[in-house]
């Protein structure tokens, strides 16, 4: 699989920052709709399976232990990956509409949010992903 060159940046967040962000429902469903677009490769309005996995290999979090790869045993990651899509796919049609994927992405952005708690923490963002966005749109309601 080849990787896409990433910009990087260090911020400083916590669970507010995240919950403050989904709670903003415009912010967050502007958020979700490019996402979901970009995604859409085909663009047909669904997201197959497909599409969803190479979203989820980028994320590369069964590959790596603190930033270093390690070996995985890939029928254990596949299956991690069909998991995860089927808790995405409510109706079990074996594509995401763009409400299943809206739903479960505040979800399991909540549970991060949760996980964080209220403690700053330091951290390497990605340029453009969720975390990024809530650190973006935070730092726009400090500004008098």
């Amino acid at each position: 699989m080849k990787r896409r060159a990433s910009i990087m940046s260090v911020e400083i967040l916590n669970g507010a920052t995240i919950a403050g962000f989904v709670e903003d429902e415009e912010a967050f469903n502007s958020w979700v709709h490019d996402r979901f677009a970009a995604l859409d490769e085909d663009q047909d309005g669904v997201l197959s399976y497909e599409e969803m996995l190479k979203e989820l290999q980028c994320l590369r979090v069964f590959e790596t232990d603190f930033g270093i790869d390690v070996k995985t045993d890939p029928d254990e990651v596949a299956g991690v990956y069909c998991f995860l899509f089927s808790q995405f796919d409510r109706d079990s049609n074996g594509v995401l509409d763009f409400e299943e994927f809206k739903t479960a992405t505040k979800r399991m952005m909540l549970a991060v949010a949760d996980g964080l708690g209220l403690l700053p923490l330091q951290m390497i963002l990605e340029e453009g992903s969720f975390l990024k966005k809530a650190v973006e749109w935070e730092s726009t309601k400090l500004v008098p």
